[in-house]
């Protein structure tokens, strides 16, 4: 098939797309700079299916209707992987159901298939994954090496929106704990000099370092002792929960059901489920190098054998047969 994917921001276009070049698929990935070059792109590739995902610049209320013009009169299924559920349902994913023409929802949240469903719009659940090409494991970088280590961005303005928002405990569980005690952790991602409301203790300077190129991340990952994982929630897991794993990094995330129903806590991972255990697990596990190999290892294995986005790709073919939105012959 020849699948068109309308996506520039890089957190996307490493992922999901090279999982259906892994599987066969002519892929292009393009950003839609101008509605004539949305347009000559459908007229000159003439895709089969075209993917757009996420929460970018390429979903501005222009965009999405240039979409909704072109794609219908080509007679071109839109799928839309709604990775923002179900913290921005209401505020993006709704909105751009009514201003684009989607033919077919793939949602990370489990509970919003059925919601998406009673709306009349096709729906299933579609998880993270990683890609191996991007999230692999690096020889150690002296840059990245660090005992305790995050990559991901703090979300001030929207923890302070949404407060009850579960990555909010995941903060408290995880790294709050660290900071009171002055254990040192490293953080790689946008804000986290503005988290003081919601810590209740201020980050050293020196222990931020701001964004981190996307296709870096690995490097963190493979070159630091111990990976703190936030999540946002307890009914699914967070993509950089996958991409750690995948890079063969030491991850203790939050204890949640999700964690348990995918990965082996002990094994492929370590779970934490409070403060208190949080500062046991990292001054255990800090002593423990040959501990940490053992489930950087299995940790690595369960992902590659059951959570890369070829899986995904292939479990995306399947539904989208199945349900009548491409044909099984293509």
């Amino acid at each position: 098939m020849r699948i068109l994917f309308l996506e520039s921001h890089p957190m996307w276009i490493y992922g999901l797309p090279r999982g259906f070049q892994d599987i066969g698929h002519k892929v292009l990935i393009s950003s839609i700079s101008t509605k004539r070059n949305l347009y000559n792109k459908i007229l000159k590739y003439k895709p089969d299916l075209v993917f757009s995902m996420g929460w970018t610049k390429e979903h501005s209320k222009e965009k999405q209707s240039w979409l909704k013009k072109y794609l219908k009169k080509a007679k071109i299924p839109h799928i839309y992987w709604a990775t923002e559920d179900p913290t921005h349902t209401k505020t993006f994913t709704l909105p751009l159901i009514r201003n684009s023409k989607i033919d077919f929802i793939f949602t990370i949240c489990p509970s919003m298939v059925d919601f998406y469903k009673k709306m009349g719009i096709n729906s299933a659940h579609l998880d993270f994954a990683y890609q191996p090409g991007t999230h692999y494991k690096t020889k150690s970088e002296l840059k990245y090496a660090k005992p305790i280590a995050v990559v991901a961005n703090a979300y001030p303005h929207i923890l302070k929106k949404y407060t009850n928002h579960y990555r909010i405990q995941s903060i408290k569980t995880l790294i709050k704990p660290l900071i009171k005690k002055n254990i040192r952790v490293d953080f790689w991602g946008k804000d986290w000099d503005k988290m003081r409301n919601i810590l209740r203790y201020k980050i050293p300077n020196r222990w931020i370092h701001g964004y981190l190129d996307y296709i870096k991340a690995n490097k963190v990952y493979s070159s630091s002792d111990i990976i703190l994982g936030l999540q946002n929630h307890e009914t699914q897991l967070t993509q950089r929960t996958y991409e750690i794993l995948g890079s063969q990094g030491f991850l203790i995330t939050s204890d949640t059901k999700e964690i348990r129903r995918l990965f082996k806590p002990g094994y492929d991972l370590v779970v934490s489920s409070c403060a208190e255990e949080t500062v046991e697990l990292v001054k255990y596990y800090s002593k423990k190098p040959d501990e940490r190999e053992k489930i950087r290892i299995k940790g690595n294995k369960t992902v590659e054998e059951n959570h890369t986005y070829k899986h995904r790709a292939l479990y995306i073919m399947d539904v989208l047969k199945k349900e009548g939105i491409i044909r099984s012959t293509i």
